[in-house]
């Protein structure tokens, strides 16, 4: 017999038992859910039930002598995985499983189910797009932004690994003025080969350009304010004009070549910042020159986004651009469609979007989880200049995903939160409530690196390559240290799974909604809880059993007496249901906390307890099946997160 989550039926079956001891000794008692929670220490049970304190306050009875009684009507013996219970703590309900059969029920399960074990498909499999990444096509992908395709690509496999039909998407956004001020910079220079990996050429064109528009920009406002005898306005720009040519000075002596020819180029310009605003326009209205020069460097920069990407294995089943929705209409018939709602109004030629007025007119607040006494701010729609602005055009966007999907989940940080709750409304207030049911904003923290602060605009950032090429040159280091014999081919290969997994665990592990501080003696720690630690351990669970070199053909789960063994089968079993509550609750840093638990807990095993020379016979077989199912579930929780699990290290 096997079990595709054993500990759940362990649950079923102490469940089914307090409801039928409930039923016989206090039939008039109704309960609408029995529930059951794990105590701090298995010398206390399995599993616990608080029910009989609620009770006490009912029926004017102590606790004890309620869950006495309890105790007294179960019928242990029609159950196999339960061995006991006992009323216990003041009146606790306390379930001990009958190990022998648990264990065997559990390793059996594990062993033959193998690669699926732990993922439990759903019974209502719907089709979900994950949109993540969508870095803007402006320069390479930095560390700051590298937590997103990292959540994204963790939560597209444990929805996939539940069931459901998942679609992964990119959305290019390359609309607005960011986009128009590369474009500019580009053709400035005659629309050059990149002479290194695109992304990071692009992204020089891109922060030099900033950097020569802003001073032009700057320059000017400081003649005006003098012009008009506004010492203090005056003082304040050139107080910024500082700032900005203390970092074109930065820019220049860190790329001389190309910030001189930008100077040049961009001087020969009376208003650049005019050029910009006419190109943004022209690309916004599809004229053909436009869209081949901004189309031509977001692709130029794409490029580089897909080799990071191939790196740490994380693909896209689509890459969506944002100017397709717009050249298409889909923004104009959104709206079109907004502007016949009551929920829409100019002013001073500007198309604004009341979403407090959807709030309170559709009832949402208590729906959506907002304070009474919070004011939704309205959205802006539409410039006075007729230009749209970004969550316009996204939910243009959505509405396109939900032709394609029953569900849509957006990895967006946390910064975008009022925006993502003024799309949601938008969709409301256009009558579409069953997809804002079925959209949900997966909001991240951001990622700190002490003493280092980013800006892409002034050029100061670490790319994820640069991140991902000195993780694995540190892992190189260590391995070097560990296993000095090894061939050098082999060396390079465990430095670059150890390295990248090391960084994929990092940004995962931390729960979404706090920040990820950044550290190499967090991400490399080879003693606990990151990635290296875990491959380790499941490499050390790989060598046992290649030294073991037989199939426990002869285990007898009945020896398994050890608590720290008791321990383990409780945590393997436990795998299943920390799959289910990390896709449930979209938090795939369960995953991580639950392979770290794992891996600490068969450290403590293995070096307390000897497998292969155990004795006797039966009980080593035991131990060694043991040791095969930590390392199977270790294998499935890190292939969860795209992290490798390494038989040698």
């Amino acid at each position: 017999m096997i079990s595709e989550n054993p500990f759940a039926k362990f649950r079923e079956e102490c469940e089914t038992a307090l409801a039928y001891a409930l039923k016989k000794t206090l039939p008039e008692i109704r309960v609408e859910a029995l529930s059951l929670s794990k105590p701090p220490n298995i010398d206390f049970g399995q599993l616990a039930s608080s029910l009989c304190f609620e009770l006490a306050k009912k029926l004017k009875q102590k606790p004890i002598a309620l869950a006495e009684r309890l105790v007294s009507a179960m019928p242990i013996s029609d159950f196999s995985l339960i061995e006991k219970t006992i009323a216990a703590g003041g009146g606790y309900v306390n379930f001990y499983a009958d190990f022998r059969k648990f264990s065997d029920l559990t390793l059996s399960s594990v062993g033959q189910l193998n690669s699926k074990y732990g993922f439990v498909r759903t019974d209502n499999p719907v089709r979900v797009i994950v949109e993540h990444t969508s870095v803007n096509p402006l320069h390479p992908i930095h560390i700051g932004q590298a937590r997103n395709p990292m959540l994204g690509d963790a939560l597209a496999r444990i929805l996939e690994c539940r069931g459901h039909i998942v679609s992964r998407h990119y959305y290019i956004d390359d609309v607005g003025r960011q986009s128009s001020v590369v474009a500019y910079g580009y053709l400035k220079l005659g629309k050059p080969k990149p002479d290194e990996k695109a992304d990071r050429f692009v992204g020089k064109i891109y922060t030099v350009t900033c950097c020569l528009i802003e001073l032009n920009r700057l320059k000017r406002e400081f003649e005006l304010a003098k012009a008009a005898l506004l010492s203090d306005e005056a003082a304040k720009i050139n107080k910024r004009l500082a700032e900005w040519t203390s970092i074109a000075a930065e820019l220049e002596e860190k790329i001389p070549t190309l910030f001189g020819k930008l100077l040049a180029k961009i001087g020969e310009d009376e208003n650049p910042e005019e050029e910009i605003n006419q190109l943004n326009r022209a690309y916004e209205d599809g004229e053909p020159e436009a869209k081949n020069l901004i189309r031509e460097v977001s692709e130029l920069c794409i490029q580089g986004f897909r080799e990071t990407q191939h790196r740490v294995e994380v693909q896209y089943d689509s890459w969506d651009w944002e100017s397709d929705f717009v050249w298409s209409n889909r923004v104009s018939k959104v709206l079109q469609k907004l502007k016949t709602s009551p929920f829409v109004y100019t002013e001073d030629g500007v198309l604004e979007f009341d979403a407090e007025k959807v709030v309170c007119t559709l009832k949402l607040k208590g729906k959506m989880g907002l304070r009474e006494n919070y004011e939704v701010p309205p959205l802006t729609l539409v410039r006075a200049d007729g230009t749209t602005l970004y969550t316009t055009r996204d939910v243009a966007y959505t509405l396109w995903k939900f032709d394609r999907a029953d569900r849509v989940v957006n990895v967006i940080g946390m910064e975008q939160s009022l925006a993502q709750l003024q799309l949601k409304l938008v969709l409301y207030a256009l009558g579409y409530s069953r997809y804002a049911d079925n959209f949900v904003h997966f909001a991240y923290n951001l990622i700190t690196l002490p003493g280092y602060k980013m800006s892409s605009r002034r050029g100061r950032y670490i790319s994820f390559d640069e991140v991902l090429d000195e993780a694995v040159e540190r892992a190189y280091e260590e391995v070097l240290k560990r296993s000095p014999q090894l061939p050098e081919d082999e060396k390079r290969d465990i430095a670059n799974f150890v390295g990248i997994g090391a960084v994929r665990y990092a940004l995962v592990d931390v729960d979404p909604s706090k920040p990820v501080i950044f550290t190499w003696d967090r991400v490399l720690n080879f003693e606990t809880n990151s990635a290296p630690y875990v491959q380790y351990t499941h490499a050390r669970a790989c060598s046992i059993l290649r030294k073991a070199s037989r199939k426990p053909r002869n285990a007898d789960f009945g020896l398994l007496k050890e608590k720290l063994e008791r321990e383990l089968v409780l945590t393997v079993a436990s795998f299943p249901d920390t799959f289910i509550a990390a896709t449930e609750y979209l938090k795939p840093n369960l995953i991580a906390d639950f392979a770290n638990a794992l891996a600490d807990k068969f450290n403590t095993f293995y070096n307390a307890l000897p497998v292969i020379k155990a004795e006797p016979k039966e009980l080593s077989d035991a131990r060694i099946a043991l040791t095969d199912a930590v390392r199977i579930v270790l294998h499935n929780a890190l292939s969860l997160i795209g992290v490798v699990a390494p038989e040698k290290m």
